[in-house]
């Protein structure tokens, strides 16, 4: 058995927007597919060439589609002790992007998809990503830091866009 620690880097963003309005603008960048439809697409691509087009055409401008949307603030509002904020747990990744990071560094797959976590507190509502840089750090493969740094740059300018001040 092998254990090591990896530090994470968080990259959170306060918005004076809704909550409501935040998730928008999200999805704006997060492509929403059938996801049924495009797995069943995915599955019967006969070369890479039509997978990754199927995969260009399902992801929003941000390069991300959504594979799963959680609702954690559900649980808060069942508790009449707790005051109900919410929260939202989008997983949402690139196939193709995930690929090129896992073919150098395996351990890839286990942080990509990637975590966009919504919570609305006093103060706004915030939303928070940790990078896949900092999950790729201890690796030293350069290849695969490029292609994290270059997704840590999308979502950022898709999380820095769905927070701006109106």
């Amino acid at each position: 058995m092998t254990t090591r620690k990896i530090v994470v880097e968080r990259v959170t963003l306060v918005s004076n927007r809704s909550f409501e309005e935040v998730l928008s603008l999200l999805d704006k960048g997060i492509g929403r597919p059938d996801f049924r439809d495009l797995m069943r697409r995915m599955n019967e691509a006969p070369t890479f060439e039509e997978y990754a087009s199927i995969i260009r055409g399902a992801v929003g401008s941000a390069d991300l589609m959504e594979f799963l949307r959680l609702d954690l603030g559900a649980a808060l509002r069942k508790d009449p002790a707790v005051k109900a904020y919410k929260i939202v747990r989008i997983i949402a990744g690139n196939p193709l992007i995930m690929k090129q990071m896992a073919e150098h560094v395996p351990d890839a797959g286990s942080y990509a998809p990637v975590t966009i976590l919504v919570y609305e507190r006093e103060g706004g509502v915030h939303v928070s990503y940790d990078t896949m840089a900092s999950y790729l750090a201890s690796s030293e493969n350069e290849e695969a830091l490029r292609v994290a740094r270059d997704l840590d740059t999308k979502v950022i300018r898709l999380l820095t866009e769905a927070t701006a001040s109106r």
